[in-house]
This record gives structure tokens, C-alpha cells and sequence, in this order.
């Protein structure tokens, strides 16, 4: 297995801006010092789904980072919250379903 790399965010910005402004990514990867060109499709993916949280994440795991949770405006920040508890509600509305198919004496 290959070694993680670690970008600073504002490799990552920079390399998003010379992509939009028309420049091929092997010119990106020359100038920047950047290994993989799919790191760069993946840093314009994020930008473009307005996820720029997500170029301060560090290299690994990052569900154990919060994904940027902190850093998102209010409002975003309750609509997650809002669909997390309807997904909640959702399962434990399916787990009644299921309880009450059961015969009694199965619990």
C-alpha cells in the first residue's frame, strides 16, 4: 500500500481554481506537486457540491473528523438534523411493524 499524501487546504483551492480556469490537470499536478489526478477531480467534486469543509479533513478515516458539521451555517446544520430524525423515525416506525407481526410469547 502506497503512502497517504497530506495537501494543505490551499493546495487543494489552488488546484480547483487552475482546474476551473481551464487548465489541464497534468499542468495542475506539475505545478502543485500533486500525485494523482483524481485527487483533483475529487477536490472540484467537492467544491462544486459546496463541500470546501472538507479540503481542512486530514488524511484517513473521516467519519471520525464530524465532516465538517461545525463549519456549516444553521440552517444546513438543522436540515441534517431534521433528516436524521426522520430517518430515526423511520426505523423504529418499521421495527413496531415488525414486533407486531411476532407471536406474543417471542419477546
Amino acid at each position: 500500500m502506497g503512502t497517504r499524501v497530506h495537501y494543505p487546504p490551499e493546495v487543494k483551492l489552488s488546484a480547483v481554481n487552475m482546474r476551473l480556469a481551464g487548465h489541464s490537470k497534468q499542468e495542475i499536478m506539475k505545478d502543485l506537486g500533486i500525485k494523482n489526478d483524481t485527487q483533483i477531480e475529487t477536490w472540484v467534486r467537492w467544491y462544486h457540491k459546496g463541500e470546501t469543509h472538507r479540503f481542512h479533513q486530514p488524511v484517513g478515516k473521516q467519519y471520525k473528523y464530524n465532516k465538517g458539521i461545525g463549519e456549516l451555517p444553521e440552517m444546513e446544520r438543522l436540515m441534517l438534523r431534521v433528516r436524521q430524525l426522520e430517518m430515526h423515525n423511520e426505523l423504529l416506525g418499521k421495527l413496531d411493524g415488525i414486533l407486531r407481526k411476532l407471536p406474543k410469547g417471542n419477546l
